[in-house]
Formats: structure tokens, C-alpha cells, sequence
């Protein structure tokens, strides 16, 4: 007797669950997607960032040189360079983590008594790039040196000295140090951003809707538009204050420095808060209850999180999940905010990034402004 009501009582459960195939189907999708992203895209496995290189030489030791760069996996050549500033630009703007400069002479001193030298130049705005980078370029540049004091002594059949024909000099931009702090605080700025003004909109709606008085809302002269923005309005100001908070705090305590325009970054932070309040308002007009707003947002931010190189560096990712991330306009802020504030650049530096997240943004809020009115009326 007694088992048959604990049946019937675990019966019943499962029928009230089935009868929500929404927030079913969110529960078993979250742990599949946990899988993979932590799978593929938590890795710092880093392959194939792209360097700029400015030859001066251009003799068949350094095409040597480059050829033993190129042969391992941890570079991709992707700029060839005439001048230093061209090579500062690259690395500025995001387009190169590293620059490889080869000073005129490097073929005959290579060959000759006199060691040669080349300096490597490391983007450290990112520090898991830049440790890979700097133990790389040191390595192969060390393995290079090595093949030529064999080649050496194989010619002249003379025991040489033990100081090796090739020194690779580095020097590290934005984040000499390689403090993770740097990396971390802009982008903490970015998930505040994105959590505060997606969730907390999508519940301050939703729950209008439970508790029954978003009707009398809705027979007020107010317009649906004037719902809308009096609704994230508050959140919209808190996003902000935690931005300030943030940059403060990050500063004071842990030394993050701030050489770009303050103005600017509020401001592509506001640019940011209209992705996060679309996702908002989005989610609040698929969801009936506030635990069905929290786990839509949550479906949006899981992948977000992962995919935007807040975690894990986006050169360290499969392919096909680089290309997925330019689905997140938080891969965009974070790019954005990390520009401007280690490195100082103007919007120029970072264009791309803005018009991608303005577009982005305009689009969420449009398409959640219109199916909010639609579900008013």
C-alpha cells in the first residue's frame, strides 16, 4: 500500500515535468552543452597565432628562419611588413599577438664569427597567448641556432664555442608581467554587463506576468514602449555603477592600468547593454515563470561565456567554434574593452568590433521590442 502511493506520488511528478516539455528540454540541453564546451573550448592548447614579420634582411637565412617559424604550428605568418609602425599597428589593432623583426646583416652574421639577433615582439594583453608565443619563439629560435653550429662544424670539422650563432631577444607589450589580472578584470566587466542586464530583465518582467499585474499596466494610458524602457532603465544605471565599481576596484587592487578614454569605454559599454537587454526581453517573452527566464539566459550565456575568450584564448579553439563565436556580442565588448584599456587605442583600433556589436545590438532590441508588444496585446 505503501509503495503504491510513493508510485503514484513519483508518477505524478513526472507527468507535471512532461507537462512543461520547455523547461524539460532546457534541463537535458544545458548538461550536452556543458559538455561540449568544456570539451572543445576549455582548452589553452594555443596553435596558429598570427604574426607579422618585417625582414630587413631578406636573404636565404632568413627565409630559413621564417621557414623553421612557420614549420611549427604555434605561428601563422599572416603579415609581411615594410616598416616597424606597420608591425605596431598590427599588433594594436588585434591582428597579430606577435611581430618578428630581422635586423639587415642577420645572413651574414648568422654565417659568421659575431652571433646574430632577432626581436620578437609579444602581444601580453592576453597572457596565455603570450607564454606560449614567448616559449616558442625562444625554442625554435634556439632548435634554429643549434642547426646551424652543426651545419658549422660539419664545413669545418673545428669543435666551435658553446655560445649559439642566433639570440632571440623578446620583449613584451601592454603586460610585461604576464599578470592574469589584466586579462581577467575587463573581462568580469563584460560578464557583469551581460548577466545583470539580461537576467534581471528577463525576471523583472516575468514577474509582472506571475504575480498578475502587468494587466494593469497594460490598461494604463502608459505606451508599450514607455513599459519597455522604464522596465531596464534601472538596470541599464546598475550595469553601469558595477562598470565604474569594477575599473575602479580592478585598478586599486590589483594594478590593472586604464590608458584609453574612460568616456569611450562607458560609452561601447552602453553600445554592449543593448545585446544583454534584448537577450533580456527576448527571454521574457518566451518564458512563463522566472526559473524559465533564468534557464533561457542561461542558455545564451553558457556559450557566451566560453566562446568569447573571457576563459580560454580563442586561438586555442577548433575552428568551428571560432567561427560559432562570432555569434556572441560578447566576444566583440570583450575585444573592445581589452583594446581600449591595456593598450590605449583610439575607436579606430577596434571599428570592426563596435559596428559588429552596434549591429548586433539593434537587431536584439528591435526583435525584442516587437515580439514584447506582441505579447502585450
Amino acid at each position: 500500500m505503501q509503495n503504491s502511493r510513493l508510485f503514484a506520488l513519483i508518477r505524478k511528478e513526472f507527468i507535471q515535468i512532461l507537462r512543461d516539455p520547455r523547461t524539460l528540454a532546457l534541463v537535458l540541453v544545458i548538461p550536452i552543452m556543458q559538455l561540449l564546451l568544456l570539451g572543445y573550448a576549455a582548452t589553452n592548447d594555443v596553435r596558429n597565432v598570427p604574426m607579422a614579420v618585417f625582414d630587413q634582411d631578406r636573404s636565404p637565412a632568413s627565409r630559413e628562419l621564417l621557414d623553421a617559424y612557420r614549420a611549427a604550428d604555434y605561428f601563422s605568418i599572416a603579415y609581411d611588413v615594410t616598416t616597424e609602425a606597420d608591425l605596431q599597428r598590427l599588433i594594436e589593432d588585434g591582428k597579430a599577438g606577435l611581430g618578428l623583426i630581422i635586423p639587415p646583416g642577420f645572413g651574414a652574421a648568422i654565417h659568421g664569427s659575431e652571433p646574430a639577433a632577432v626581436l620578437f615582439i609579444i602581444d601580453g594583453s592576453d597572457p596565455s597567448v603570450a607564454a606560449t608565443g614567448l616559449s616558442a619563439a625562444q625554442l625554435i629560435g634556439q632548435n634554429f641556432g643549434v642547426k646551424v653550429q652543426t651545419q658549422r662544424l660539419a664545413r669545418s670539422g673545428i669543435p666551435l664555442n658553446g655560445a649559439l650563432p642566433l639570440q632571440v631577444h623578446t620583449q613584451i607589450w601592454y603586460n610585461p608581467d604576464l599578470h592574469d589580472s589584466y586579462f581577467m578584470v575587463p573581462g568580469i566587466i563584460g560578464m557583469i554587463l551581460y548577466a545583470i542586464t539580461s537576467i534581471l530583465t528577463a525576471n523583472a518582467v516575468v514577474r509582472e506576468r506571475e504575480r498578475g499585474t502587468i494587466e494593469q499596466l497594460i490598461i494604463t494610458p502608459i505606451r508599450p514602449w514607455e513599459l519597455v524602457v522604464g522596465k531596464i532603465a534601472p538596470y541599464t544605471i546598475l550595469a553601469l555603477l558595477n562598470t565604474v565599481e569594477v575599473l575602479v576596484m580592478g585598478s586599486l587592487l590589483f594594478g590593472v592600468p586604464i590608458r584609453g578614454s574612460l568616456f569611450l569605454i562607458l560609452a561601447l559599454s552602453g553600445v554592449f547593454l543593448l545585446t544583454s537587454l534584448g537577450i533580456g526581453l527576448l527571454a521574457s517573452t518566451v518564458a512563463n515563470t522566472q526559473q524559465e527566464a533564468m534557464l533561457t539566459v542561461w542558455m545564451t550565456m553558457l556559450p557566451a561565456l566560453f566562446l568569447s575568450g573571457f576563459f580560454f584564448p580563442l586561438q586555442a579553439m577548433p575552428k568551428p567554434l571560432q567561427i560559432i563565436s562570432y555569434l556572441f556580442p560578447l566576444r566583440y565588448y570583450l575585444n573592445i574593452i581589452r583594446t581600449l584599456m591595456l593598450k590605449g587605442t583610439s575607436i579606430l583600433a577596434v571599428w570592426p568590433d563596435v559596428l559588429a556589436m552596434t549591429v548586433f545590438g539593434i537587431a536584439l532590441m528591435a526583435l525584442a521590442s516587437v515580439r514584447f508588444r506582441k505579447r502585450l496585446d
